[in-house]
Formats: C-alpha cells, structure tokens, sequence
C-alpha cells in the first residue's frame, strides 16, 4: 500500500562528468553537451531487463532513472535499507508463525519493477481520472507499461497465487519535488493477511455464529458487503500487528495514534503517526482491503487487511539521516556505520562532513501549454544528478501585457563528498538552460 496524499543491463545515457580543476571551460562544456546530443538520439525502444518496450506518447522515464532500476539497495547487505527490511522481516517472522512452526507471512523483494498500468492503477481500484495516475507523476515505459509507482502493484497477483499473508519490498518510482526528503526512486515495504471465518472468529465466543460478510450500505465504518464484528476484529489485528512492528523499531513506552483517511483500495482506512523525540510523525498507510480487490485475487471467501510504509522515511527517522541522496552513496565513511553484527544493533548515524553549497537561479517565460513543474524537475536530475540537493519555486511573474507567465527557480547544488567549484557548476548549469528551451519549450530569462 501506498499514502496517496490528500516504487543489471539497461541504457545510461547521462553520466554526471568527473571535473577537475584544470580542466578547460571548452573542454566541459564540449564532453557534457556531446553526451546530451547522444542522448536526443534515443532508440525507438526502451530496453530493460533484456526486453525491448517501444516508445509511443507516453513514454517519459529517463535513462537517469533507468541507471537506477535493478540497483535493489534494499537487498545491499548492511545497508541502511536493507537493516529495516531485514528487521521488519525478522519481526514477522518470529511473531508469527503457521500451523506446521514455519513463518506465517513469506517474503518477496526481488520481484520486477516493471508492471502493466492494470497492475499498477486498476487491480487496485484507482480511479481513471485519479490524480495519481498522470503522466506527469509517473514514470511511463509505453502508454501500457510504467515502472512501479507502489508495491501494492503485485498485491492482487499475490493473493491470486494463493498467498494469505505475505510481506512485499522493493524500489518504487514517481516524479517528485528535489529536496532532502525526496527523491524519484525510493524502497515501500508492505503486507498482506487474509482471514477466512474460521481464522477469524475461532477465538470469539459463539464465534460460529457470527460471519464475514452481509449485504448492508457502506458507513465510515464499514464496507456494503463486510458485517461490522468482522470488520472490528480486522481492525483490531491490523492496529495490534503494526503497533508491536514498531515497538520492535523504535522502543517500548511508544505513543501511537491513528488518522482516520481515504485510501482508494482500503476502507476504512488509516495512518499510523508514532510520537518520536517529541514530534508526531506519520510512519505508514492501512486498512481494511476492498473485498473487490479481495475478490479479484480469488479469495471470496476471505477479509484482510493491508499496509505499506517507507524504508526510506523509517531508516532516516531511527539513524538521523540528514538527506535522502545518502542512500545512494558510495562513500565508505556513510556504509561503514551500518556494517553491524546484529540487526537490532542500535545505530546513529554521524554525518559527513558538509560541503558548502552552490546556489545559482533559472528563470524563464512558460509556454502557453504542456509545461509541468515535474517534467523541469525531471530534467535538473537528469543533467545535475545527485548534484542537486535542492529545486525551490520562488518566484513567478504574469506579464502585464503578454499575460505571459514566468518561473524562476533557485537550485541548491551540493557534493556529497567533496566540494563543488563554480566552475563545475557553471557548466552543468548552462546545460540546464539550454535543454529546458529545447525539450520543455520555455523561453529564457538569463
């Protein structure tokens, strides 16, 4: 599940240039614009995973974002995000076990990150004119296939195959804002567990008398085809499983609460807010599943309920991470901290030394239409990378006569582990000006 407010060999077309500081202006500029021509002269195919996908309209996912796909940090050993995932699984793993002393919930984080748009939007009830699934907040391989934008995309299959409880983790895509906290790709976790009758009232007094389902109006409360007893009791296994998840994480004497909200694919459903160093924070989505959804996987006779969360929101909230681009990082001064003998091993993390930033400003006139703020972020990462530690909008002016509207941005550029020269980032910032006149179509302010 995924909050909805209110994801080897392939193509790399972009790679940011090694400067050094003798290294003439015309030389930079020569090698960065002569990668970008080659990268104008895309094939008519996207090859991922040994397949070819040909492009059409809606093709939009850029070789920056496939230099990322197949990287699964998740399954890096002793990684930060692995040491969540492998203690979210040894939790469940210990806590719950089946009829025969093997674990109940089976574990999945290798599956492909490429999926259908049915898979992704419409086996989970989104609705077709749903904001979520725009062009512009997703990264699409052909106008029927996109990289995952949730993991909740295989969850349906899942249960098809005749899974009743289940654990999925893996990297999810979407086009986003570039600050500190997010990034295009990026680990969800999230489970499953169905119930049949039996499983779910053998416990309750006069528990056979009591049923799963009934035909009744939906309420804030219920679903039209679920009985309320049934509903409770999902709800109160759902809250009681998260609630032991994340005293395993964070501690005991943990305060916790739960946020009524609206999930397409849950109902009811709810966010789960920890009370951490003083603060509220949200942690993860769940709920009670769609039995349509339920239904579809073949399990008719049964009632679940669902939830997804972050690695990455919970791993930089348990060792301090500053910046999400850390994840990606190949600096040993950040891996060497999580190389730990047990997983439940406490870590803090110590931070880096910070190098200073670069800030330079972009402003240009938008066309008249087709311009969106994604498409231009989309474009800083490509050309800047892990650079860019942060896009702002802080200005915009409406011609008084042309009626024209202009943007001016302030870009943050910053090195993880060295420091940038204004000269490195001159160039990588004249590049940005000449290819959002070219692709996006805007008209420069400089």
């Amino acid at each position: 599940m995924t909050l909805c407010c209110g994801l080897r060999s392939f193509f790399q077309f972009f790679k940011t240039p090694v400067y050094h500081q003798q290294t003439k202006p015309r030389t930079l500029r020569h090698v960065y614009f002569r990668s970008l021509a080659s990268a104008s002269s895309l094939s008519d195919s996207v090859e991922l995973f040994g397949k070819l996908y040909p492009r059409d309209d809606y093709t939009n996912v850029t070789p920056k974002i496939l230099s990322k796909v197949g990287k699964n940090l998740h399954n890096q050993k002793y990684h930060p995000l692995w040491l969540i995932k492998e203690r979210i699984k040894d939790h469940f793993y210990k806590q719950y076990i089946g009829r025969f002393g093997n674990p109940l919930f089976s574990v999945y984080d290798n599956m492909c990150p490429v999926v259908t748009i049915e898979q992704n939007f419409d086996s989970l009830l989104i609705p077709f004119d749903h904001a979520s699934r725009k062009k512009g907040d997703n990264y699409y391989l052909t106008c029927n296939h996109m990289l995952r934008a949730h993991t909740s995309a295989h969850q349906r299959d899942l249960v098809r195959s005749g899974l009743d409880a289940f654990l999925v983790a893996g990297d999810v895509y979407r086009r986003d804002e570039i600050d500190s906290s997010h990034y295009p790709v990026f680990h969800q976790m999230e489970g499953v567990r169905l119930f049949s009758n039996h499983e779910l009232f053998a416990n309750v007094p006069d528990g056979e008398d009591l049923q799963l389902f009934e035909k009744s109006p939906r309420t804030p409360q219920k679903q039209e085809t679920h009985t309320l007893e049934a509903v409770k009791l999902v709800e109160f296994n759902l809250k009681q499983t998260l609630g032991k998840l994340m005293t395993r994480l964070f501690g005991g004497g943990l305060e916790i609460r739960w946020v009524d909200c609206y999930f397409p694919f849950t109902h009811p459903s709810f966010e789960m807010e920890i009370k951490f160093q003083g603060e509220w924070l949200e942690v993860l989505g769940c709920g009670v599943m769609e039995q349509q959804l339920v239904n579809s996987g073949g399990a008719h006779e049964k009632i679940g309920w669902a939830f997804g969360l972050g690695l990455e929101r919970l791993a930089m909230i348990l060792y301090n991470i500053p910046d999400i681009r850390l994840f990606w990082s190949k600096d040993e001064r950040f891996l060497k901290q999580f190389r730990v003998s047990h997983i439940d091993q406490e870590v803090t993390f110590q931070p880096l030394s910070k190098y200073p930033p670069l800030i330079n400003d972009i402003s240009f006139w938008l066309p008249s239409q087709g311009y969106s703020e994604n498409d231009f972020y989309d474009l800083v990462r490509s050309i800047g990378g892990d650079l860019v530690e942060k896009v702002s909008l802080f200005d915009q002016f409406t011609h008084p006569k042309t009626e024209k509207l202009s943007h001016c941005y302030r870009i943050t550029y910053r090195h993880m582990e060295r420091t940038l020269t204004q000269e490195e980032v001159r160039v990588l910032h004249k590049a940005l000006e000449i290819t959002a006149e070219q692709e996006l179509g805007v008209v420069g302010r400089y």
